[in-house]
């Protein structure tokens, strides 16, 4: 029985990650750009705020497009390398094996290059009723 909860709980938390993910969802709907939502949790000690775990994997020669989020991104470069381009700054290159912040409201955009995808899991800290990310003007 503590099996089949368990495994209730876990379908849940993917369910509520993917719905939290929505807003994103529309931000990186084109093609080359792969989604998977981890968790989502509220953060009971720190009011108004949310995490937010996901996967993402970018295509080579793919850009995410620049956006923002209502509080900070962490990531890990899991495999593969992207050019990461925050709005007045040089771009960086994030190669496998290295992590990034980007601090809340800063616009960015990463770009996948080389010739294997770009794979990254992050963690946002966001303001629980805004949308995880928003497309920046052009």
């Amino acid at each position: 029985m503590e099996l089949r909860t368990a495994a209730i709980a876990a379908a849940a938390l993917v369910v509520g990650a993917a719905a939290g993910m929505a807003a994103s969802e529309a931000l990186h709907a084109q093609q080359g750009i792969k989604r998977i939502p981890l968790q989502r949790v509220a953060l009971s000690d720190v009011p108004g705020k949310t995490a937010v775990m996901g996967i993402a994997e970018i295509q080579p020669g793919t850009a995410a497009g620049r956006h923002s989020h209502p509080g900070y991104e962490m990531g890990y470069m899991l495999e593969g390398t992207s050019i990461m381009q925050f709005d007045g700054e040089p771009p960086k290159e994030i190669k496998a094996g290295e992590s990034y912040v980007i601090p809340a409201g800063t616009i960015h955009d990463a770009r996948a290059v080389g010739d294997k995808p770009a794979r990254v899991i992050a963690i946002y800290i966001v303001d629980a009723d805004k949308p995880l990310a928003t497309p920046a003007a052009k």
